[in-house]
């Protein structure tokens, strides 16, 4: 009876404990519960403070990175001031020396002052005299101004009178260029006239000389061998030489009544020589060989009754060979005498 009694109160001291336990492990369950949650906030907290720091730590790296530029920036400036500091003192000590070398100039020129009293009355002296000129230039450049409105008006005038001669010159140059067509238009007519006149003569020419071998027609002009005329290194005609130049004096003389006296023409006497030098007391060149030989056709033609305004005499000497060959015949052939009928 006492062990049941016994085992009765450790039964009833069981039930007292098991609530308690009970209790106690509830508010432990409570306590773990409400531990992981504030571990979990906790933990979010955390994760969402690091996300910050990271986020802040990126802009301060930001910034860092800007301070450091800036203080390049602020570096490279303070190099520059310094530069500038260095040149100023540089400049500063230069004035210095420079207000030193002032202040000497200064006490000299003080030292100077009753001489220099003297050039500042002197110079005020000039200065009144040259008012008195700039005066006088003054009156002077008035007057010019004057003088060039009145050139002025003088230049308008003739500016209109230069537009009227210039619409006079035009109206002038349109009758000169008329008479210009009609002159030349004229001088065409002579020429051909002319032309025709120098046919005619040459075809005369050819019918009296016909018979001479030693006469030869050469483009627009006859040629008389020298030896046809004169004896050798003279300049004096000779009886054939005679004979053959009145037959030319007739036809001249005839053909002087027949050109009209409007048309200006002559008969050119040209006289040549060969290259060999001439050996004569009366000839001390070639050139007055050739010259006297022309002379002295001319003064023949003039003497027979030739009109000497239709003649005209020139010497060309050795310088106008029509063989350039230095033979004998080439020589002969060199030395002639041409006639040709042109204009004056």
């Amino acid at each position: 009876m006492a062990g049941a009694l016994s085992r009765r109160r450790r039964g009833h001291a069981e039930q007292a404990y098991w609530p308690g336990f009970v209790d106690a492990m509830a508010q432990l369950l409570l306590v773990i519960t409400f531990l992981l949650s504030v571990f979990m906030v906790a933990q979010f907290l955390l994760a969402r403070e690091i996300s910050g720091q990271d986020s802040a730590l990126g802009q301060l790296r930001s910034q860092i990175a800007e301070l450091t530029q800036l203080l390049a920036l602020e570096k490279a400036a303070k190099q520059d001031v310094e530069g500038s500091l260095l040149a100023l003192q540089d400049d500063f000590a230069a004035e210095k020396t420079k207000a030193a070398n002032l202040s000497a100039m200064l006490e000299s020129e003080s030292a100077k002052g009753s001489s220099a009293g003297t050039t500042i009355s002197g110079l005020q002296t000039s200065l009144d005299k040259e008012k008195i000129i700039s005066s006088d230039a003054l009156a002077k450049v008035e007057l010019l101004n004057q003088q060039i409105a009145a050139m002025r008006r003088q230049l308008q005038t003739l500016n209109a009178l230069l537009t009227d001669a210039e619409t006079r010159n035009r109206a002038s140059e349109t009758q000169i260029a008329d008479l210009g067509k009609r002159l030349n238009s004229a001088l065409a007519q002579r020429v051909q006239e002319l032309t025709r006149y120098r046919s005619e003569f040459f075809g005369r020419l050819r019918q009296i000389l016909s018979q001479r071998s030693d006469i030869l027609v050469v483009g627009d002009r006859f040629v008389f061998q020298a030896e046809v005329l004169f004896e050798k290194g003279q300049a004096a005609l000779n009886p054939e030489g005679e004979l053959e130049m009145q037959k030319l004096a007739d036809a001249l003389k005839q053909l002087e009544r027949e050109i009209p006296d409007d048309i200006a023409w002559v008969l050119r006497v040209d006289g040549h020589t060969d290259a060999d030098p001439i050996q004569s007391a009366t000839f001390r060149s070639n050139w007055e060989l050739s010259s006297g030989r022309a002379i002295a056709v001319v003064n023949f033609l003039i003497a027979n009754g030739v009109q000497p305004r239709h003649l005209v005499a020139a010497g060309f000497g050795e310088f106008q060979p029509i063989d350039p060959g230095s033979t004998e015949e080439a020589k002969s052939r060199n030395r002639r005498i041409e006639l040709k009928l042109t204009e004056r």
